[in-house]
């Protein structure tokens, strides 16, 4: 296998029309340092995305490429995923897109631990259609683009991914590019369903979450309000699958890490993480022809139809 680099997952005279500053840019380093440091082939990558502004990213990226529907990313990575297990699938979208319209196939996505990496571009704001509202902005808030304050409770994404039954959950800051690009490389590895839920600047619409926010700039004591959980003692890694008591424990720890944002900190990295049967290895140990060769490359046509059809008569 050749060596990769990160310039091998650059997409040659593609122009990106984000606005400067956006966090967008951090997002799509994070994917490619990612793959290249997995030294993946991005002829067996696919990233799918959504509408929005991240929707764009699938062209930026030297992968295979599908800008699907609004709101449609996890359905879509889902078939490609079963039709060949073999491809590294990432689907990309914004909270929008993931948690707004998409929230009912982000739910199942975590059910099925499917085997697949999810990664949120979380800026609180529809970008593309001028800055509204999104699902993950909180209760009162206003930024610069929006009339009138939000009038309803915020999704929180760790806190629901832990409900989905997400089996890797994490979450990054696009400013913190090789931190996480070390989170998606390992959401990439986990054998499940995975979640990096990457909170970022939109310089263009947000003024309320900024880069000197983040950094905690607007507080007297100018202490950053984003801190690395990998620093600190905390372990969200379930040891013993079968032991029911202690997935009930981690699973509560990261629900208290997970909205001690609402106490004006914002932890990072990795929240919760459990190896427990995918839906691909379910599906083998019922077709265990799949477990061989993907759907994508068996002959399904050289199958006897004929007692399927004398059975729908």
């Amino acid at each position: 296998m050749p060596d990769y680099k990160l310039k091998d997952f650059k997409a040659d005279n593609i122009h990106s029309d984000w606005c400067p500053g956006c966090g967008d840019f951090g997002i799509l380093s994070s994917i490619q340092m990612a793959l290249a440091n997995l030294n993946i082939d991005p002829h067996e990558t696919a990233i799918v995305s959504g509408l929005g502004c991240s929707g764009k990213t699938t062209h930026y990226i030297n992968a295979y490429g599908f800008h699907t529907l609004h709101g449609r990313v996890v359905p879509h990575a889902t078939g490609m995923k079963l039709a060949n297990h073999e491809l590294t699938v990432i689907g990309i979208g914004g909270d929008g897109d993931g948690y707004g319209i998409g929230a009912g196939h982000f739910v199942a996505g975590g059910r099925r631990n499917l085997n697949f990496t999810y990664v949120i571009f979380n800026n609180d704001i529809y970008a593309l259609t001028k800055g509204q509202a999104s699902p993950t902005i909180g209760k009162g808030k206003q930024t610069k683009s929006m009339p009138e304050p939000s009038m309803y409770e915020p999704i929180n994404p760790v806190a629901l991914a832990l409900a989905a039954g997400y089996s890797f959950i994490a979450r990054g800051y696009a400013l913190d590019v090789k931190y996480t690009a070390s989170l998606i490389e390992q959401a990439i590895q986990h054998p499940g369903s995975a979640l990096v839920d990457v909170h970022q600047t939109c310089p263009a619409f947000n003024n309320l979450h900024t880069k000197s926010w983040y950094e905690g700039l607007d507080r007297p004591e100018r202490q950053p309000r984003l801190y690395k959980l990998d620093a600190t003692d905390y372990d969200g890694t379930v040891q013993n699958a079968d032991d029911k008591d202690e997935i009930i424990w981690k699973k509560r720890t990261a629900m208290e890490k997970a909205y001690e944002i609402e106490n004006d900190r914002l932890p990072t990295g990795v929240f919760y993480q459990i190896r427990t049967e995918t839906l691909e290895e379910y599906l083998w140990e019922k077709m265990p022809a799949l477990a061989s060769k993907p759907m994508a490359e068996q002959n399904v046509y050289q199958r006897d139809l004929e007692p399927l059809f004398r059975e729908l008569e």
